[in-house]
């Protein structure tokens, strides 16, 4: 499928496309014309991009999993660090998030009964 097409697939802009493959992070084959042509497989392999992005891996580890995938199966232990690494991160991340909400919920009882007392 052409660029617009892949795009409207995976709900990622053409210009975050060719920044992906600019960077490396993406390999597209081309056509006779120079088109991208992008398969079913590139679909997932983005999608697992911006899965990794939303979850705050940084670009420069994006690319290093990105190098070791295209590498192939001799690297499957590395890119199964990377993800350890950054699982363990995800998880650090939601335990300081979750006592950032806890402090929030502190804050904002302690407003409801101020105000409690004020209506009395």
């Amino acid at each position: 499928m052409l660029i617009g097409e892949f795009s409207a697939e995976t709900g990622i802009s053409c210009s975050a496309l060719r920044y992906y493959e600019d960077k490396g992070l993406i390999r597209v084959n081309r056509d006779f014309g120079n088109r991208r042509i992008y398969s079913e497989n590139d679909v997932e392999w983005v999608r697992f991009i911006e899965r990794l992005k939303n979850t705050g891996m940084p670009l420069r580890e994006i690319k290093r999993y990105s190098d070791l995938r295209y590498e192939g199966d001799s690297t499957v232990k590395e890119r199964l660090n990377i993800l350890l690494r950054h699982s363990s991160y995800v998880t650090e991340q939601r335990r300081k998030w979750e006592e950032y909400e806890e402090n929030l919920k502190s804050k904002i009882s302690f407003y409801r009964k101020a105000l409690d007392k004020c209506s009395d």
